[in-house]
């Protein structure tokens, strides 16, 4: 399976790129290759010929995303547009992740991957594009649902709060928001398994179980550990952000659960792997 990898350097695509390491990915990331540039997507494709492209690049800063919307759509619209065109001729499988915020937080319980979308910030909203350019232009594609990322290159929440906390800082925390922690070393061997089961279609794909951002916080300085961290539980409006989050952005597994796949394990898990992993000697 010849696999190329698109975001290879970012948070997301450097597992995936260990994760597929037998397969001797090609990774490609913004220096080499612009997605919001057509013919410079389909000459790489072309040049390698993939059977699997994965599609990790993307505009993710929520609020950066709400005060330039021109370039969000651009990145993650058009651009996720420019992959799905040069995949489908060159017969390839896409795998597009997407995200929680595609949905607008009103429903009571976890969101299924059939339940209607309704975004409510720029970024969602752009995101919600890029699902539509997949399916409407290739044939052969996946689209992964995920949430709250969180891994050991690049900038995350868990990092963000044990760093700040190390420092003796106070931390005012919402604890009116609620989604699925996700460790993008767990994505990446799901994204594998999907893959190579022959999979096709859109997959909520998070870790296990679900909190608010302040259970969050709290649980990953219990795991740090972090000595006398101040963190006070706010509520969203008491803590207002330039882009509307939606207040359950739960997502529910029930495609993997549907068809046997063994559920990815809990969060609290994934969190303590990360620590350990990547923050103990910092």
């Amino acid at each position: 399976m010849k696999v190329m990898v698109v975001g290879a350097r970012g948070m997301l695509g450097t597992d995936l790129m260990k994760a597929l390491a037998a397969h001797s990915p090609v990774g490609f990331d913004l220096a080499e290759m612009d997605v919001t540039d057509a013919g410079q997507c389909h000459e790489r494709v072309r040049d390698v010929r993939p059977d699997v492209i994965l599609d990790a690049a993307a505009l993710t800063n929520v609020d950066y995303c709400e005060a330039h919307a021109e370039e969000a759509f651009r990145v993650n619209g058009q651009g996720t547009g420019n992959l799905a065109a040069a995949a489908q001729d060159a017969g390839a499988l896409l795998v597009y992740y997407s995200t929680d915020y595609v949905f607008d937080g009103t429903k009571p319980g976890a969101y299924h991957e059939e339940d209607a979308t309704n975004p409510l910030s720029i970024y969602g909203k752009s995101k919600l594009r890029g699902e539509e350019f997949v399916r409407s232009q290739c044939v052969d594609y996946l689209i992964l649902r995920t949430s709250w990322l969180f891994g050991c290159h690049g900038k995350n929440f868990i990092r963000t709060i044990i760093d700040a906390a190390r420092q003796g800082q106070p931390l005012r925390v919402v604890d009116d928001q609620r989604g699925s922690p996700t460790y993008t070393r767990d994505l990446a061997a799901m994204t594998l398994a999907l893959v190579e089961a022959g999979r096709r279609g859109t997959y909520h794909v998070t870790n296990s179980g679900a909190c608010s951002w302040y259970e969050l916080a709290m649980r990953s300085v219990e795991l740090a550990p972090v000595a006398g961290a101040m963190i006070v539980p706010v509520k969203t409006h008491e803590f207002p952000r330039p882009a509307p989050r939606p207040a359950n952005s739960i997502l529910a597994a029930t495609r993997l659960q549907r068809e046997g796949f063994r559920p990815m394990r809990p969060w609290q898990e994934a969190v303590l792997d990360y620590i350990a992993s990547c923050l103990s000697a910092s």
